[in-house]
């Protein structure tokens, strides 16, 4: 027994000599340059493992602040920090729908506690400027010097004659309306036949697939059975939608979403989509001549008030027949159309044209000592009664849409001063129009290769850059002599704007 323990502490010791740098586990020592290596392993994916961690938590944090600080300046009352904040991106959209923002500028809008309480008006507006109405529906179509035939416009072949005399208010008047024979936006029977028992219209309109439908919120059971709620498609459009919503028919083919029966228009007149998006807009009452009174709202807004409760604040409270909201940074036509220019919403040479165009007629910048609240409004919404004096309006704010650019704020004081004070528009504040709707992103955004032009002489040298079948008067050779006009300066009331 005492050769086998002095053999076991013999190979002990043989053990420690073959490995002197090893101490055992008991004394706490590492073994070894193998064991060391290992160690050094261990060490480095800890360390990799902690870089790792630090740099999410850091990516994390970054995010956050980013996102904090997008929420602050979207909410933020300093002008230059509010212009940081882009109301339309994706970003904002999805910070807006999980209640992290609210658009800026709102304030409550004093409307009526019961729609179910209001007493609907029994009678019409006095006509007491226009007793009739009427529409030049043929185009003067010409002949060209090759022999050709030109197509029929939408707004028509108007000359600058017919422009001048459509603004003096007679009568009896026929103008410029659009919906030249021939010219598109043909609208199926059985959507022709619903609309016509349609006296209250709330309408809005998608075009070439840029917005998703958004359902209207806090409607009464009054509203949803008095207000036909339509919904303006193009071909493009209904079958991005059709992909993306659900969509179910009647008995007698009308397409619904939601409470939006839509309204598939074939054949659109301009190759201009934001100009297409115009008719239903501003020809409310040519698309829909039953209605007594219409609310457009624009694809990317969400209606959020009850529109009988709109009606009776808006119009009849005050006893008004057409309203629309104040733009929030601009008052002067010539300030928005440099903000237009900046921000590249149409090809500024062509913007400049019809400014100058406005100001040779006698347009001056807006100021406190005119008769209007402002010469610049929030589109988006509109609210009127269909009376003869607004549907002439509407046609005349359409023509210089047809005829200049597709920007429909740069006219619409134009038209106002032009009527010299017959069409007097309630223009409410700002704050209640961002209290009406919650504003989602487009789609996409827009973009046309006319908006890239500088010079009218890139229009000459690269004719395809100008639209066929829009904007004919910045093509057509104006009578007046605009050389000597000079576009009044602009000083810039907001960073935002």
């Amino acid at each position: 027994m005492d050769n086998d323990i002095q053999r076991s502490v013999s190979l002990r010791a043989a053990r420690r000599n073959q490995h002197p740098h090893i101490k055992d586990s008991e004394g706490g020592f590492l073994y070894g340059g193998k064991s060391q290596d290992y160690a050094m392993k261990i060490i480095w994916k800890r360390g990799f493992f902690r870089l790792i961690l630090t740099a999410g938590i850091i990516w994390m944090l970054l995010i956050i602040t980013v996102l904090l600080f997008h929420i602050w300046s979207c909410q933020s009352s300093v002008s230059f920090f509010a212009a940081l904040c882009n109301k339309d991106s994706k970003v904002f959209g999805m910070l807006n729908n999980m209640g992290l923002v609210t658009p800026g500028h709102r304030c409550p809008i004093p409307v009526a506690d019961d729609p179910n309480k209001i007493a609907l008006p029994k009678k019409r507006t006095p006509e007491n400027f226009i007793q009739r109405l009427s529409y030049i529906t043929e185009d003067n179509i010409s002949v060209s010097t090759n022999g050709s035939q030109s197509v029929p416009l939408f707004g028509g072949h108007q000359n600058w004659k017919q422009r001048e005399e459509s603004f003096k208010v007679k009568l009896t008047m026929k103008v410029h309306c659009g919906f030249i024979q021939g010219s598109g936006e043909e609208m199926a029977p059985n959507d022709i036949e619903y609309v016509k028992k349609c006296r209250f219209v709330v309408a809005t309109g998608i075009f070439d697939a840029y917005d998703t439908p958004h359902q209207p919120s806090n409607i009464s059971k009054r509203s949803e059975s008095l207000f036909c709620f339509l919904m303006v498609v193009d071909e493009m459009s209904l079958k991005f939608i059709k992909n993306n919503v659900t969509v179910r028919e009647d008995n007698e083919g009308g397409q619904w979403v939601g409470i939006w029966r839509l309204i598939l228009l074939k054949h659109q007149p301009y190759d201009e989509p934001r100009r297409n998006g115009k008719v239903p807009k501003i020809l409310t009452h040519r698309l829909f001549p039953q209605a007594r009174y219409s609310i457009w709202i624009d694809g990317k807004m969400e209606l959020i008030v009850d529109p009988l409760l709109l009606l009776e604040r808006y119009l009849w409270r005050g006893k008004h027949t057409f309203a629309i909201a104040q733009h929030k940074h601009h008052r002067s036509i010539y300030e928005e159309a440099d903000s237009n220019k900046r921000r590249k919403r149409y090809a500024r040479p062509l913007i400049d044209l019809q400014m100058k165009i406005y100001r040779y007629e006698g347009l001056d910048p807006w100021d406190q000592h005119k008769s209007t609240l402002s010469d610049v409004p929030e589109g988006a919404i509109i609210i009127r009664e269909h009376t003869a004096l607004n549907n002439l309006f509407s046609c005349l704010w359409f023509n210089e849409v047809h005829l200049f650019t597709p920007r429909d704020q740069l006219s619409f004081g134009y038209v106002v001063y032009r009527l010299g004070g017959l069409f007097k528009p309630f223009m409410f504040p700002n704050c209640e129009y961002n209290s009406i709707f919650i504003l989602h992103p487009h789609n996409r955004e827009h973009s046309s290769k006319v908006e890239w032009a500088k010079t009218l002489d890139e229009f000459k040298k690269h004719p395809e850059l100008k639209e066929s079948k829009g904007g004919l008067g910045l093509w057509t050779p104006y009578p007046g002599n605009l050389d000597s006009v000079v576009l009044p300066s602009v000083a810039r009331t907001s960073k935002a704007g």
